[in-house]
């Protein structure tokens, strides 16, 4: 079958990552691909090769067309068209699905909360005639799962068993020869309004050294400390993301896709979820840490990061860090990922979701 992905650019670099990756495993499943894309530039930064000024381009096997371009496309005959996150699609576009006999998908975004089991592909009647069928990625059978390449937890496997100083040196570009070896590495991926502060002080007193690796400039104010050092890195496209992740012991990351990154790397991880009105975030939030089962000082640093609490993640920081909390954390973030890859990914659940309804039509 032909997938029509289409994508708007909300969540910084999220919504093209998600989009992306998914076309990419269709693609590695035998489908054919087409990506349109608003926000040609961000996908570029995230797949260097791409040509941000081109309408039309082919790059991993993957068609990527920009947005303004599919006003005059035709959707594909008996084909799946995929509206991520609720993007709405061209108008024109989705008036001429009915005569191509499309399949249209809306590809929702990542949610823990149970209700998502019951919603997980019902049909919705749209104006054009055709059904709109919701796909929700979850956390449990009942959902659309995640995405995960076939090969992902071999490759980590592989990697980790290499020496950490040469493969961060590799990604990063930084001299990893005075690295102590008893230095934790972690990531700081966040939004602007972090509350890193705590963060820094944690780190500043605990007696262990840490290198904390920083994707671009540092954050005003965020300097070495006592046993903390910041380490700047350059911008990693998406295809050795992993890789960063698989070097630290700690990842901080934001957004959904580096979520689910974060948690196939098995590390214990501290996620800033994108923040909506009325903080309907926290909800989902406790959703997902209920289903982490993480121990008490790892969940109570998750919850004072997001809701910016440098105080109280100085505090919860300084306890997740005690050495049986830290062994705790580390034994259920491993086994969680254990637990998730045990269940088929995203892709090929929503290719079978596709087959199975074409084969009813």
């Amino acid at each position: 079958m032909t997938f029509d992905i289409f994508c708007r650019v909300v969540d910084n670099y999220g919504d093209a990552g998600v989009c992306w990756r998914l076309a990419r495993q269709l693609v590695s499943l035998g489908q054919t691909a087409r990506l349109w894309v608003d926000d040609l530039p961000t996908l570029a930064r995230l797949a260097p090769g791409l040509d941000s000024a081109a309408d039309q381009q082919t790059a991993h096997g993957i068609q990527i067309g920009a947005w303004d371009a599919a006003e005059q496309a035709s959707p594909p005959r008996h084909g799946v068209v995929i509206e991520a996150f609720a993007c709405q699609l061209p108008t024109r576009y989705a008036a001429a699905m009915a005569q191509q006999d499309c399949l249209w998908i809306n590809l929702e975004y990542l949610s823990a909360e149970s209700w998502v089991e019951g919603c997980h592909g019902l049909p919705s009647p749209q104006a054009n005639g055709i059904p709109k069928y919701f796909y929700f990625p979850g956390f449990t059978p009942a959902t659309g799962g995640l995405l995960r390449e076939a090969d992902l937890l071999e490759r980590r496997r592989k990697a980790s068993a290499d020496d950490r100083r040469q493969r961060l040196q590799a990604l990063t570009g930084l001299s990893t020869a005075d690295l102590p070896d008893d230095a934790r590495v972690m990531l700081l991926f966040c939004y602007p309004d972090a509350p890193w502060a705590g963060l820094r002080s944690a780190l500043a007193q605990h007696s262990a050294p840490t290198w904390l690796l920083v994707p671009g400039p540092a954050p005003a104010g965020l300097q070495d400390q006592g046993a903390l050092r910041i380490m700047p890195i350059p911008f990693v496209p998406q295809a050795r993301f992993d890789e960063l992740l698989w070097c630290c012991d700690l990842n901080f990351v934001r957004g959904e896709d580096s979520l689910v990154r974060a948690l196939w790397a098995g590390k214990p991880l501290v996620w800033q979820i994108y923040r909506q009105d009325a903080d309907a975030h926290l909800d989902k939030l406790d959703a997902w840490l209920d289903r982490a089962r993480w121990p008490t000082a790892a969940q109570a640093l998750v919850r004072a990061w997001n809701r910016q609490d440098s105080a109280a993640v100085q505090q919860a920081f300084t306890q997740a860090l005690s050495p049986d909390n830290w062994r705790a954390w580390q034994i259920r973030a491993n086994a969680w990922a254990d637990e998730l890859a045990a269940s088929p990914d995203l892709a090929q659940n929503l290719l079978d979701f596709c087959q199975k309804h074409r084969q009813k039509s």
